[in-house]
């Protein structure tokens, strides 16, 4: 029976951690003065623990690394989440698109499912326990120091310490300058799921303004390298919201992106076109800033009369049909500069991180040092919001916590 240290105590550290306590004895060490600090927040504080999706399907959704994560989650599948929750006694539930939420909305369900696990397996869990230092010798590592001062001393150890999204749950990225220490080499860290600035001055006049069924694209050099239909919010710096998060993926840090807002995707140009005749023909002896009410949320009307170049005072019955096709154009093309992503601590997930190509996918374990392992976010994988971050933490946790 080896002596198992896990360092951090998010989805991925508690999984790997009882998993390895089949087997093994385990210290699961978290600076936070609780288990599952992130998980409280995720979702909204509802944390959409996986998805339904068939297990094939989630490649589809990872974009960091996919290939890496097949041994992972072909052993710990969605359906063994959903049984380990629903054997705690954590009752679940399919929103659309597949996600899957406790029944009670609350993400401390899916803690205490955790936390139970723990317990039932007797970890020893440590917390307020920030580890300091990682103590090495010849590819070997032969303990940590905590909070400056105590040392523990191991077998085996697993980093999984998270991201460096959210720092006030404890995600500040000490996995990364830990790995990096054991020789390990860091992919570069950027935001993923993350809120989009923007340079626009009528952002003021939209701030708070919620749209759905819309479609947002994101475009470099003319080329479309993001299209998609949902929501999306209006903030004081740009935007946000599940579309956008999305999008985020494909920006890097510089502005030489546009996003176009599509307001009515599900109508062609020329169906648009008809459907606004018909308006016109309804208000056509209103003046053009009351005839957008039945086609557009009132919000948005006056950025849209300002970007058409039609006098708002403008009789409806003598808009010329070129001043039509224009209005016709910026409703589904609004061109928004992109100035850049919000700081990663706003990202949900961390791209980036531990280079997959120095770890064992089928086991979790550094190619570099022989007796520790990775799990988690730490690790250079991410994917799409629904659910399939939080199944690549506890797939990848116990692969890691299993194969010691």
């Amino acid at each position: 029976m080896a002596k198992v240290i896990v360092i951090g105590a998010g989805p991925a550290g508690i999984m790997a951690a009882i998993t390895a306590s089949k087997n093994h004895e385990v210290i699961l060490l978290d600076g936070n003065d609780k288990v599952g600090k992130k998980l409280f927040i995720t979702g909204k504080g509802r944390c959409n623990v996986t998805n339904a999706k068939d297990i094939s399907e989630f490649f589809d959704y990872i974009y960091g690394n996919p290939h890496f994560l097949y041994s992972s989650l072909y052993s710990f599948t969605n359906e063994d989440t959903i049984n380990f929750f629903e054997n705690q006694g954590i009752k679940l539930k399919t929103e659309r698109g597949g996600r899957i939420f406790p029944l009670s909305d609350k993400s401390s369900d899916i803690i205490k499912g955790l936390s139970n696990g723990l317990k039932e397996n007797k970890v020893q869990v440590k917390l307020n326990s920030k580890v300091t230092n990682i103590l090495s010798k010849n590819d070997k590592i032969l303990g940590v120091e905590i909070n400056n001062s105590q040392k523990i001393m191991g077998d085996h150890f697993i980093i999984a310490t998270g991201g460096a999204s959210y720092p006030l749950t404890g995600s500040k990225g000490d996995g990364y300058e830990f790995a990096k220490k054991l020789g390990h080499s860091i992919v570069d860290l950027k935001p993923s799921l993350v809120p989009i600035e923007l340079n626009e001055k009528w952002l003021k006049e939209l701030m708070g303004l919620s749209l759905k069924n819309i479609s947002l694209s994101i475009l470099k050099n003319n080329k479309v390298l993001y299209k998609e239909q949902g929501e999306m919010l209006f903030t004081s710096f740009g935007i946000s919201g599940p579309l956008v998060l999305k999008g985020s993926r494909f920006i890097k840090n510089d502005s030489s992106y546009i996003a176009l807002l599509d307001l009515k995707p599900a109508l062609e140009t020329n169906e648009l076109d008809k459907r606004i005749q018909k308006d016109f023909l309804k208000y056509q002896n209103k003046e053009f800033k009351n005839s957008l009410n039945d086609l557009l949320p009132q919000r948005i009307i006056p950025l849209i009369i300002k970007l058409s170049g039609i006098q708002e005072d403008k009789k409806v019955n003598v808009i010329t049909k070129e001043e039509r096709k224009k209005l016709v154009h910026i409703i589904k093309n609004i061109k928004m500069n992109i100035k850049g992503l919000r700081p990663i601590e706003e990202a949900i997930v961390t791209a980036g991180g531990v280079n997959t190509l120095e770890i064992d996918p089928s086991t979790m374990k550094s190619k570099m040092i022989s007796n520790l392992s990775f799990a988690g976010e730490v690790i250079d994988v991410d994917a799409f919001t629904g659910g399939y971050n939080v199944q690549i933490a506890l797939s990848t946790g116990y692969i890691a916590g299993s194969n010691i």
